[in-house]
């Protein structure tokens, strides 16, 4: 699957640590705000998480840090799925020193579908599995 764009921002001071560079708490965030943005760019959208009671829970995520990012840097996360399953995903961002281009960390999230009245796992709604699986062929 291509990449795109899932986020886009700015590193304030206050999200900086004692070595004066952005938290680990930060990056896992800015990696949550780009889960959310590729869910819906592929149809997992609030609405449907709301309507269907369905959710998401992450099973694993791995980050590696690259290079600091450093008060004002402006960055840049850009994901795509590496696999999906009947009730899983593996997606990937790549989080971007948007002047430099240079990847600064990388986070590799493996998901799976839920239903939250029963809290167990259930399938992704077919018509979202076909629309990744084209996305996948299509790279």
């Amino acid at each position: 699957m291509k990449e795109f764009t899932t986020y886009r921002g700015s590193i304030y001071p206050w999200q900086c640590d004692q070595m004066g560079h952005m938290n680990v708490m930060f990056y896992v965030g800015k990696f949550d705000e780009a889960t959310w943005q590729l869910f819906a760019a592929l149809g997992l959208t609030p609405t449907y998480f709301r309507e269907t009671q369905s959710g998401v829970a992450a099973l694993a995520q791995h980050l590696t840090y690259k290079k600091e990012l450093l008060p004002g840097a402006i960055m840049e996360i850009r994901s795509h799925v590496v696999k999906i399953a009947e009730k899983v995903i593996v997606f990937a961002h790549e989080m971007h020193d948007a002047e430099t281009d240079l990847v600064a960390a990388t986070c590799e999230l493996t998901v799976i579908h839920l239903d939250r009245q029963t809290r167990k796992s259930s399938p992704f709604p077919a018509a979202f599995i076909e629309n990744v699986q084209r996305r996948l062929i299509s790279k």
